[in-house]
């Protein structure tokens, strides 16, 4: 029984040619997102700024003007209306009243009062500044904490350099999926947090399986030159790279579609990420290894072609 390949057996791709232009396409990347950053910032969501929030459904194409001029009439503050997937969802996000909870709730009911009848309220939030506070810390906090035990488990399992080629690997996805949100100003939630160390996760993966081959064909060619060693690592692992990163985004693709406006920023995110997480473990992380010499003592032989001389080594 055939087994299914979407790439070829024995691919000959040179991938360490091109990599000077892979890094100037992530140094723009990280850059560009330094700069929205400082810019732009990122669009916090309720969670992290505090407030209310509430999702209502109207009976036909809801009037987003009309919502807006009766809100604005209440003196709450700078009262934001958005369309929330289906023309006839609106998303309702009001500042945090002064006061307690009782304030927020009687904040809601006048909402709910100018607007009227014909509205179906399918969620109604509030969250406190502190709360907001605590949960920017705890989301800061978990991300560097997933950070320092990627590197310890990596720097135990190989050695220094792959340790070090992970983690810029792992900054270099997090950078460019924080810079997806600060150009779009979709909202950054808990939810999106989320998705932000379900990438970190899926790049180190896919950046400890490629470490893992290199390793391997370090000790099998002892005199191979380092840049026809690595794209020889990669061609072995590239049909298990593009399988993983195809059966994900398949699946991706189906909570898009089918899942809701609710996660549809989740699913972005990750979307996004695993395409950037797949090409930064063959295009960052890979070549770093050059970079801190990762075989100073290999002999400088001309490039033999890849597998012409050496046994292949099984796939993945």
């Amino acid at each position: 029984m055939k087994t299914l390949r979407l790439v070829p057996d024995n691919t000959k791709i040179d991938f360490m040619s091109i990599r000077h232009y892979a890094y100037a396409l992530s140094i723009i990347m990280i850059v560009g997102t330094i700069v929205l950053l400082w810019v732009r910032g990122l669009n916090l969501g309720i969670d992290f700024q505090g407030g209310i929030l509430l999702e209502v459904r109207t009976e036909g194409a809801a009037d987003l003007s009309a919502m807006r001029d009766k809100l604005g009439q209440l003196g709450l503050g700078e009262v934001s209306l958005q369309e929330f997937g289906a023309p006839n969802d609106v998303l309702i996000r009001v500042p945090r009243q002064q006061g307690d909870e009782t304030a927020q709730m009687a904040a809601i009911e006048r909402i709910k009062t100018a607007l009227g009848a014909g509205y179906e309220y399918r969620r109604t939030e509030f969250v406190g500044p502190q709360v907001g506070q605590e949960l920017i810390e705890a989301g800061i906090l978990a991300v560097v904490l997933s950070i320092i035990g990627i590197t310890i488990y990596i720097w135990f399992r190989f050695e220094w350099r792959y340790g070090i080629s992970a983690v810029i690997c792992l900054l270099h996805d997090v950078f460019a999926v924080l810079g997806l949100f600060a150009l779009t100003q979709m909202e950054f939630s808990l939810t999106t947090l989320s998705a932000v160390l379900l990438v970190a996760g899926y790049s180190v993966n896919d950046t400890v399986v490629i470490s893992d081959r290199i390793r391997e064909n370090v000790r099998k060619y002892k005199t191979m030159p380092i840049s026809d060693l690595i794209n020889l690592s990669l061609n072995e692992t590239l049909s298990r790279t593009v399988m993983t990163g195809g059966t994900v985004l398949l699946a991706l693709g189906s909570l898009w579609l089918f899942g809701g406006e609710v996660i549809r920023n989740f699913v972005d995110a990750v979307f996004i990420g695993i395409i950037i997480g797949t090409y930064s473990s063959i295009f960052v992380a890979a070549p770093i290894l050059i970079i801190f010499k990762l075989r100073p003592d290999a002999k400088p032989e001309p490039a033999p072609a890849i597998g012409a001389n050496e046994k292949t080594p099984s796939k993945v």
